[in-house]
């Protein structure tokens, strides 16, 4: 008997992602419990009506970022989850800093680990290039069929040579290549980290003040380029207590930037530090001063996290922007239209810093992705996690569109 796939959401929209292959025998693989990108702050019961929480099922998720694992607390508790070890401690820091901390155990893979059995089904987690840290591609076994998940992935970050190496030496026999198309129908730029750590550099020369830079604690390869472009020009990157706790639970074992480095350093900030004193971590709020600078005494030549949430504390302090400074945002600008990712650019714009905006993609470019595609050379490709799907299928061989919940029986 065959596997049945299920795309229980994504089929037309980017980010909620769940995904099922259920084996003839009963047992059923959920790959992503994503929270929809659009959903109300604090709205609940968002997993996909057509997801079948009566009978068991094991969850693997492909990365750490919301719109794969945000509603891994609305699953039953008793269904298994199975998640990088990075991972697992980035979804952690997740939930304590949302004040929804994770309340079940996460199975976890290494990085170097390989193939693992679950049930009827075997499991391939292949590290990839993403702006999230740890995030894998799954090979999928079962009953006779192999299915390829890309999760989310790109071509231009630092871990690129992790896909051109997958690419040169593809999995044989893929009957079914789940692929992303987020950038599909886009012009997000898709420069390489390198490329961008040069445009640092060359921001950082010209501004004769402070740089505020807005980026995601979690996107580390940001974190690097803003490190290395801060090094290069003998300016110090200051990032807050969220972000020096993201490094200080992956870093072990890495070349990755982390507190006491040179050249990088803490500030603390009262609302952050009232919240993980809140949560029983004052050592670790302690530890982090130690390598820490004072908001009122930030150097000159600091390059500086910013967000709404740590404005307030900067003004107190006497740490606001000037016509001497420049400000770069260093997200998707389409998340400009909301207060909280607006009004730190509004705030340096006022001030009359010079405003920037760069930044690179997380997800592959078009053309990387067909490229992906033609390597994989699977016997159909079905489109996930992606909006315009239905106008750019060209290049990606035998397609098979899903609607969301439609169940395909691979035959």
């Amino acid at each position: 008997m065959p596997l049945r796939l299920t795309i229980h959401r994504g089929a037309h929209q980017i980010g909620g992602s769940c995904i099922e292959i259920a084996h003839p025998d009963g047992a059923r693989l959920i790959l992503d419990a994503g929270r929809p990108l659009d959903a109300p702050e604090g709205a609940t019961g968002l997993l996909p009506d057509s997801l079948d929480r009566s009978t068991p099922a094991t969850v693997l998720i492909s990365h750490p970022h919301q719109d794969h694992h945000g509603l891994l607390h609305e699953l039953p508790a008793d269904w298994p989850v199975w998640t990088g070890a990075a991972s697992a401690r980035l979804i952690a820091i997740t939930g304590e800093v949302s004040r929804q901390p994770l309340t079940r155990d996460l199975d976890t893979w290494t990085s170097r680990g390989g193939p693992f059995a679950v049930g009827p089904f075997t499991v391939t987690p292949i590290l990839t290039d993403h702006s999230a840290f740890d995030a894998y591609m799954l090979l999928i076994e079962g009953a006779g069929r192999r299915i390829l998940y890309t999760g989310d992935f790109r071509r231009h970050g630092r871990k690129a040579d992790l896909v051109d190496a997958l690419m040169a030496r593809p999995p044989r026999d893929i009957d079914v290549l789940v692929c992303e198309g987020t950038n599909l129908g886009t012009d997000k730029p898709v420069m390489t980290e390198a490329a961008l750590e040069d445009d640092f550099v060359a921001l950082f020369r010209r501004t004769t003040g402070r740089v505020f830079v807005a980026w995601s604690g979690q996107n580390v390869d940001r974190t690097v380029t803003l490190y290395r472009a801060a090094k290069r020009t003998g300016r110090t990157l200051v990032i807050d207590l969220y972000t020096a706790d993201v490094l200080d639970r992956i870093a072990e074992g890495t070349r990755l930037p982390r507190a006491g480095f040179p050249n990088l350093k803490v500030v603390v900030t009262a609302g952050l530090r009232g919240l993980y004193a809140g949560r029983g971590r004052e050592d670790f709020v302690a530890c982090m001063a130690t390598h820490g600078v004072a908001a009122r005494a930030m150097p000159e030549n600091a390059v500086v996290m910013l967000r709404r949430s740590l404005m307030r504390d900067y003004a107190r302090a006497g740490l606001v922007p000037t016509a001497a400074d420049a400000f770069n945002y260093s997200m998707w600008r389409g998340y400009l239209v909301t207060p909280y990712h607006a009004e730190p650019l509004e705030w340096c714009r006022a001030a009359g810093a010079e405003i920037a905006h760069l930044h690179s993609s997380g997800h592959a470019a078009p053309a990387d992705l067909r490229a992906f595609a033609a390597a994989m050379a699977a016997k159909a490709v079905v489109p996930v996690h992606g909006e315009n799907w239905d106008a750019e299928m060209d290049g990606f061989g035998a397609v098979r569109r899903l609607a969301d919940g439609e169940p395909w029986v691979l035959l």
